[in-house]
């Protein structure tokens, strides 16, 4: 299972962000795309969840060609998205959002009872508004919420915005274990050093919508070549 950017092109009203943008991902893999606020890195995700149609390029996973085709239809070949700011549905319980994760795939499959493993809170507060949950709980959930419908594609929109540090040192260790036993292949954003180094096996360091260099190995380590693009 391999995701495959090739010459990706997109923006907002005309206006370019992504420029022949051009990786892959490989199955089991968890890989970063890393760079300053403003570069491209949510405009990305976007585009490779279906929520933003390309100008031009390919967006394909496990072969199937999915570039103009809309979220749901990514969705059903098994891509989770866990947006920027988590966007739970305020006003619904969290295992009301939690539920709207099962669309994910086209099997019956579910994740409940590992969700509620790696995020005890979650079932503590079922029945809780997600709306009054703190941020780093609304994360979790919105994690879970992708992980519901047992995805083999995770997409992950800067998991430590917002939340306090302690919690995002927990919520990078849940994602390292999601990978680890279940091999869910993750595509993450992010800008903190620390999630970076703690979760990355490979960076992909993208600025002014292109990527302009690939961070292997020892190299994700070295915390210069890393500030490089993220330091303004």
């Amino acid at each position: 299972m391999t995701l495959e950017i090739e010459n990706l092109n997109a923006g907002y009203d005309g206006t370019p962000i992504l420029r022949d943008v051009d990786f892959s991902v490989e199955d089991g893999e968890i890989v970063g795309i890393v760079g300053r606020n403003g570069v491209g890195k949510t405009t990305l995700l976007k585009a490779i969840m279906g929520l933003l149609e390309p100008d031009s390029g390919t967006v394909r996973f496990n072969g199937a060609e999915l570039t103009d085709e809309p979220a749901n239809v990514h969705a059903d070949h098994s891509i989770g998205y866990v947006p920027q700011g988590r966007d739970v549905f305020p006003g619904l319980t969290v295992e009301q959002n939690l539920t709207i994760g099962e669309g994910i795939g086209n099997d019956d499959e579910t994740r409940y009872e590992q969700v509620y493993d790696y995020f005890p809170i979650l079932e503590e507060r079922a029945d809780q508004d997600a709306g009054t949950m703190s941020g780093g709980q609304q994360q979790m959930l919105a994690i879970g919420r992708a992980l519901v419908g047992d995805p083999d594609l995770l997409l992950v929109d800067e998991p430590s915005e917002g939340v306090q540090p302690s919690i995002v040192q927990s919520i990078t260790e849940d994602l390292e274990r999601i990978n680890a036993e279940f091999g869910t292949t993750i595509l993450f954003v992010e800008q903190n050093l620390s999630v970076i180094q703690g979760l990355a096996q490979r960076c992909y360091a993208i600025d002014h919508g292109e990527i302009v260099d690939e961070i292997t190995g020892d190299a994700v380590s070295d915390r210069d070549r890393l500030e490089e693009y993220l330091v303004v």
